[in-house]
């Protein structure tokens, strides 16, 4: 294979616990022949990964250094928590959950041999730039099951933890997970991606959400991992008639990060709202992808992203919506708004709209500017210093994203989360 990362994998895969079956293997035996994809895969055309595929990761798991006790301190149960993408029953704590509520590890269920439990694992990734879900679909041992029952309304959030540990070698970790709501089901859901300490680990991670008819899921996800660490995640979101999927993603961490959010708006009247910010400080590289596709009449999707970089960091968005044939009455909105905070940094912006139905309405657009030096002068004209006036500015910039949800708490834990970002950044004077 020539590729450092690719042989390490195989390695692992050759020793896994228990034999892989033939879905695994073909699975494996893809990604080999597709290799990493490269910056001439339109969908990657802004991420290279040549750096990350000279290097070479564990196959076994190296010992751990014990996780910081305070990163779990301000997350309450239930809680679920996974170590280098294995699950740890140490730090979770399910005892909260309410009657038709399930919470459990893949692996449990992987050992229990259900095959209901795990038949999403059946799904197959045919495009040759799949090539890191077709390693999760070889290589993944375990993630987290959540399922919620019919009409049962969740009040509290139940938090999903992947923490990254310093280990005595980098570790490459896959995960897969599933969100499944039944018909009418409410849920909250807090999915976590910290470090404990220092790490150059690979996380790869998959999850599935799957709403039925008239079911609501309010989706955070928190990424601030460590900033030698790489993170490749993905979400693939299916809804049905009238669900509602409401979700924020803060990209904070990480050196290389990539999210691929896809979603089908499968039943009529369903309806999506997605906000997110990117934070590309230092060197990070942050990538973002959005794939929503309306494919049932009178659907709506509104997503309102927010970018910023400075030093030398790079953001990357890719918004993407496709309003399918016979998707009449669809409404799609996208605002994408950056703002370059240095001059060594860099924005790419790309919002891609197609339309194949009737009677629709959309609308998308994406920019990228500096602070607004009348709202600069103002501020300090007030008798705020530069660096708190500019750091106002910011903090406004990207708040207004956080009130997609519609859970007070929720969104002071995330803005206390993104104001600790926000404060590590270096803003240009």
């Amino acid at each position: 294979m020539g590729v450092a990362l690719l042989d390490s994998l195989k390695a692992g895969f050759d020793v896994l616990p228990s034999a892989p079956d033939d879905a695994r293997r073909d699975a494996f035996s893809s990604a080999l022949a597709d290799g990493l994809p490269t910056t001439r895969a339109e969908r990657w055309k802004y991420t290279s990964l040549r750096a990350l595929e000279r290097r070479s990761f564990a196959a076994a798991a190296p010992v751990l250094s014990p996780v910081d006790a305070a990163l779990l301190a301000r997350i309450p149960a239930p809680r679920m928590a996974f170590v280098n993408g294995r699950f740890d029953a140490s730090l979770s704590n399910a005892a909260a959950l309410p009657e038709g509520v399930v919470l459990r590890s893949l692996a449990h269920a992987l050992a229990d041999g259900d095959a209901r439990e795990t038949s999403f694992l059946a799904r197959r990734f045919s495009r040759a730039d799949e090539t890191f879900a077709k390693l999760n679909a070889a290589l993944a041992n375990d993630g987290a099951l959540l399922s919620v029952a019919e009409d049962v309304h969740v009040a509290e959030p139940v938090h999903l933890v992947f923490i990254g540990a310093p280990a005595t070698a980098d570790i490459a970790w896959h995960a897969r997970s599933l969100i499944e709501l039944r018909r009418g089901a409410v849920l909250t859901v807090v999915e976590h991606h910290l470090a404990s300490g220092d790490h150059a680990h690979l996380g790869n991670a998959l999850m599935h959400v799957h709403l039925a008819a008239g079911s609501q899921l309010s989706h955070a996800r928190i990424q601030d991992d460590a900033s030698s660490g790489t993170l490749i995640a993905r979400t693939d979101a299916v809804l049905a008639r009238d669900a509602l999927y409401r979700r924020v993603d803060l990209e904070l961490g990480a050196g290389l990060s990539r999210h691929e959010l896809n979603v089908r708006l499968e039943g009529e009247g369903a309806r999506l709202a997605a906000n997110g910010v990117l934070l590309a400080n230092a060197k990070r590289h942050i990538d973002t992808r959005l794939c929503i596709e309306h494919i049932a009449r009178d659907t709506i999707c509104d997503l309102v992203w927010r970018g910023l970089a400075s030093g030398h960091g790079r953001a990357v968005f890719h918004g993407g919506i496709t309003i399918r044939a016979g998707a009449d009455g669809s409404d799609a909105r996208l605002s994408n708004k950056n703002l370059l905070l240095s001059e060594g940094a860099e924005i790419d912006a790309q919002p891609v709209l197609e339309i194949h139905a009737d009677e629709v309405k959309a609308a998308h657009g994406a920019t990228v500017g500096r602070l607004d030096e009348t709202a600069l002068f103002y501020l300090r004209s007030r008798g705020l210093p530069a660096a708190e006036a500019r750091r106002l500015l910011t903090t406004a910039f990207c708040r207004e994203t956080l009130s997609v949800l519609d859970d007070a708490a929720l969104i002071d834990v995330l803005g206390a989360r993104l104001d600790a970002a926000l404060a590590r950044i270096e803003l240009a004077p």
